[in-house]
């Protein structure tokens, strides 16, 4: 039975080899490119894995029988004070031979715990790239709902993608 939890530094090495992937096999859903980030210091990615009970964000992960790190998706806050009301959803990734098993909804659903137990936050967003079809589908089982599209939102080799913009109201979720 796979283990979802949340991520520490000590975690840090594997889901820099997890995300480094995820940019490499899907660039069309990633603004960030494996190029931006291979050299990058270890601290980068601790840095992105804070400490403490009410984190500015914190990253899931989903790992295996044997312990491998297979999935994340996180979970940022705005730190601004008018829009403290609205984290996103960010990185979410399942490596494709763990596809299919139920992760990538476990995953999303405890982002949106976390979110809940957070009495600041009312909404969720998050963008898909449009054509992903099971993601889009995926967040639409926990809740989302497309409120627009943005064109030519990411480009590789020349190439555009839009993104697909979703949210999620926390309150209507309650109950």
């Amino acid at each position: 039975m796979p283990e979802i939890r949340r991520l520490t530094a000590a975690d840090a090495p594997a889901n820099r080899d997890l995300m480094l992937e995820a940019y490499e096999r899907h660039p069309e859903a990633f603004t960030s490119s494996p190029s931006e980030y291979v050299n990058a210091p270890m601290t980068r990615w601790v840095d992105r894995l804070p400490p403490g009970d009410n984190p500015h964000s914190l990253v899931l992960g989903a790992f295996d029988d044997a312990g491998r790190l297979v999935g994340v998706a996180g979970l940022s806050v705005e730190d601004k004070i008018k829009a403290r009301h609205k984290g996103t959803l960010f990185g979410m990734y399942v490596v494709p031979e763990a596809r299919a098993q139920g992760l990538g909804e476990q995953l999303v659903q405890g982002v949106l715990a976390a979110a809940r137990a957070r009495p600041e936050l009312r909404t969720v967003k998050l963008t898909v790239t449009k054509g992903n079809d099971a993601a889009q589908a995926l967040y639409a089982r926990c809740g989302f709902q497309v409120f627009g599209e943005e064109p030519m939102a990411v480009q590789v080799d020349g190439r555009f993608y839009a993104k697909v913009h979703m949210w999620c109201d926390l309150r209507a979720m309650e109950g």
